[in-house]
């Protein structure tokens, strides 16, 4: 009572610290029960079990009908049906349990999947481009077989400028003195300024 006295009206509680006691609910390990549910269903899902519930009935029934034994549910057999009941309530949900466990576990297996092949895509996108690129930088190297291809067109082209040796003359001319031969007479023998001519 004097904790509403304290509150003015209108005003909102903290929601931030619980209202009521501990609540008592049994607690349980999700991942353990989940664990003994997929067992419950690969057993239930295997001949052995098959045949040991078909060995079962046969032998509650035979038993049940033979005056041998006192019969302890007898004849519509509704000990029987309440057993096949009651085992088929509990196998429904706990087969399904199992199946949400294999369908989150198939669901983090292909976001897995994905992000791996997200990865290899952009990978592989990454060594295209790499790729891409030293094929630009390797097209401008000259390769040996353009060097071949080079020396070749040289040497036809020397072959063509250079004259055969049919077509040059036998006796090659003397070459043409560009000194006249009185430059080489000595500085005595020439005449002087004072020398008079006969």
């Amino acid at each position: 009572m004097a904790r509403s006295s304290s509150r003015r009206f209108g005003e909102r509680p903290d929601l931030s610290v619980p209202g009521g006691g501990p609540k008592m609910s049994p607690h349980y390990d999700p991942d353990a029960f989940g664990r003994f549910s997929e067992a419950i269903a690969r057993l239930l899902g295997t001949g052995r079990f098959l045949v040991a519930q078909s060995v079962l009935v046969l032998g509650w029934i035979v038993l049940n009908t033979v005056g041998l034994v006192k019969h302890w549910d007898p004849y519509p057999f509704i000990l029987l049906n309440l057993a096949f009941s009651t085992q088929a309530a509990y196998a429904a949900p706990l087969i399904l349990l199992a199946q949400n466990r294999q369908d989150d576990r198939d669901r983090a297996n292909i976001d897995r999947d994905r992000e791996v092949a997200a990865r290899t895509q952009a990978d592989t996108e990454y060594l295209g481009r790499e790729l891409a690129a030293i094929r630009l930088a390797l097209a401008d190297v000259v390769t040996t077989e353009d060097l071949d291809d080079s020396l070749a067109r040289m040497a036809k082209l020397v072959a063509d400028v250079r004259p055969s040796p049919e077509s040059s003359p036998q006796s090659p001319a003397e070459p043409q003195s560009l000194v006249s031969p009185g430059a080489l007479t000595s500085p005595d023998s020439r005449p002087g300024p004072n020398h008079q001519q006969k």
